[in-house]
């Protein structure tokens, strides 16, 4: 796994220390780097001036203001090329999310609590192909 840049995106505060605690080890050995946005707004505001560099995107889809599904949106009509992937992340695996985040173009969908181990898997898949 290369240099990974991915950007999360969730309202709850604490997402910011368990991703960091979670992946220590490859934020160590530079396999992976996060950067965390609070609100699909400032996702929005981050991919403005590092677009490039995001390569996966991590969203939770119930934040106040604009949620992950208007983010998704958002991110699939603006950054087509090359486009990240997307991964949406939900306290509630239902399926009307499931379906809408799908047909919106999410890449993947999680449901919390997160499996870390699973979700390593995935991202393997995504930098592998």
């Amino acid at each position: 796994m290369d240099n990974m840049k991915i950007l999360v995106v969730d309202d709850e505060p604490d997402m910011q220390t368990l991703f960091q605690q979670r992946f220590r080890k490859e934020i160590k050995e530079g396999i992976a780097e996060f950067a965390f946005a609070h609100s699909g707004e400032g996702a929005l505001q981050y991919l403005q001036l590092h677009h490039h560099e995001a390569v996966l995107i991590l969203s939770d889809i119930n934040m106040p203001g604009m949620s992950g599904l208007e983010l998704l949106q958002h991110i699939k009509q603006k950054y087509a090329t090359p486009p990240p992937v997307v991964m949406m992340i939900t306290a509630y695996g239902d399926s009307e999310n499931y379906n809408t985040a799908m047909r919106l173009g999410a890449d993947d969908f999680l449901t919390k609590p997160i499996d870390f181990h699973l979700l390593k898997e995935k991202l393997k898949l995504q930098v592998n192909g």
